[in-house]
């Protein structure tokens, strides 16, 4: 799968990665490769990327969108924790 994680300053992952954990607005769910298409919104917590090659990126958002289509995830995050 392919992800690309945006705020409106900057980039902040763009890479390949076997899974993606967010926190959704009714809870955590996870994104794995063949996921179903799906948009949905995102609440207070942590994102947890795993790339293909192990190594992990976390970072706390406030809020945003992800949206899944054929092993492409966005996510676009309006507010960082800082």
């Amino acid at each position: 799968m392919h992800l690309l994680a945006l705020n409106p300053e900057k980039e902040l992952y763009n890479g390949d990665i076997t899974s993606v954990k967010v926190p959704g607005i009714s809870g955590q769910f996870e994104i794995l490769n063949g996921h179903a298409p799906i948009v949905a919104a995102l609440a207070e917590g942590e994102v947890r990327i795993i790339a293909q090659d192990g190594s992990r990126t976390t970072f706390n958002i406030q809020q945003g969108f992800i949206e899944v289509l054929n092993n492409e995830v966005s996510i676009l995050i309006q507010a960082m924790n800082k």
